[in-house]
């Protein structure tokens, strides 16, 4: 599916206007009930021209939260500053995906119900240390979840799709990238159960098939994306053939939803690499979304060529709230403003100028 990178796309019966996808970006600015506010309100409709957003991850159930004031869907106050925050998109012309989170073991007993340990597929803490409200700390020995426990979170993640759908999304994207909860279960280097969730990679793959099965018989194949990122080892990921396991994975997930997103390398660094992602798109078969360090040349490339029909754009959307208008005309960018990454008020946030044209 070729086209140029400002040509429009559907998905499913959601016409997406060009091909540039606002990244999910964790900014940590949910209020004391973990909920969006009015400043997520702006900040979104701001970047309403992109040809989708995808939220900040967002934690499914309180037990699924990691990092300081991340936003929740599980919650009547959550989907309320929610419904706040799409309804300024859509009034700006925007259409917005929720992206759906259990991090795992990628938490701390600070987070969790009555301080009890994070969970997991099986009892290994990642090495690293943890940002808590009173600072970093070490990361803890998860416990391993019961095999009895892994339909509720299937579960789980179908209510956090009624919720979000309620607070008037589009679709939700599956978090299935970058260490956290269902990329635990596909690794062979933190999954080394011994029951039918562990050692094949079929069996490693189940969870991740039960929680696409649960959302989309909530709303439908075309509403759901899956974000993998094969090679990142962010969160002390690793695993010994991902060639192989990913390959499977978009495999198994061709024609069940309605979009595959791929973090094409490491995140956090601009690298070489020899994994296939050619082989990702060929398999999965429907509408492929590449991320990672893309520039505006090598977007339009990859659309052009047809090896993406959406590329994705993280930090140059912090910083650029009108970046499609910046790449269509080849108008510089604005610089991001690191110190404001993560937790704040409106500075490095809502405060970007837009070009002059």
């Amino acid at each position: 599916m070729t086209g140029t990178l400002f040509s429009p796309l559907a998905l499913g019966e959601l016409p997406l206007p060009n091909r540039i996808v606002m990244a999910p970006l964790t900014r940590c600015r949910a209020d004391a009930d973990n909920a969006p506010h009015q400043l997520h309100a702006l900040y979104y409709a701001q970047r309403a021209s992109a040809g989708l957003i995808v939220s900040e991850a967002s934690q499914i159930v309180p037990e699924g939260q990691g990092y300081p004031a991340t936003p929740g869907i599980h919650s009547s106050e959550q989907i309320r500053g929610w419904r706040q925050v799409t309804a300024c998109v859509h009034a700006a012309g925007g259409r917005m995906f929720l992206q759906l989170w259990h991090v795992g073991r990628v938490s701390h007993p600070c987070y969790q119900p009555d301080g009890k340990l994070p969970v997991a597929p099986s009892a290994l803490a990642p090495s690293g240390m943890v940002g808590t409200p009173s600072g970093p700390q070490p990361f803890v020995i998860p416990r391993a979840l019961e095999i009895g426990e892994l339909p509720a979170i299937a579960a789980a993640y179908a209510q956090a799709t009624r919720n979000a759908m309620q607070a008037g999304f589009d679709g939700v994207e599956i978090h299935a990238a970058n260490g956290y909860l269902l990329d635990q279960f596909l690794r062979d280097a933190s999954n080394q159960r011994q029951d039918g969730y562990g050692g094949s990679v079929d069996n490693r793959m189940r969870l991740l098939n039960e929680v696409v099965d649960a959302v989309t018989a909530v709303v439908g194949k075309d509403k759901v994306g899956v974000r993998i990122s094969p090679e990142n080892s962010f969160n002390d990921m690793r695993d010994s053939d991902p060639q192989f396991l990913f390959d499977a994975v978009a495999a198994e997930l061709a024609g069940r939803i309605g979009y595959l997103h791929v973090v094409e390398g490491e995140d956090r660094l601009n690298r070489s690499s020899n994994f296939d992602y050619s082989a990702l798109r060929r398999l999965f078969g429907g509408v492929y979304v590449a991320a990672c360090h893309y520039t505006a040349t090598r977007a339009a490339s990859a659309v052009a060529d047809g090896r993406a029909d959406l590329v994705a754009f993280g930090r140059a959307y912090i910083a650029n709230p009108d970046l499609v208008t910046r790449l269509q005309l080849g108008l510089a960018l604005n610089a991001p403003d690191s110190e404001h990454f993560y937790g704040g008020d409106w500075r490095g946030y809502t405060d970007y100028p837009l070009a002059s044209r």
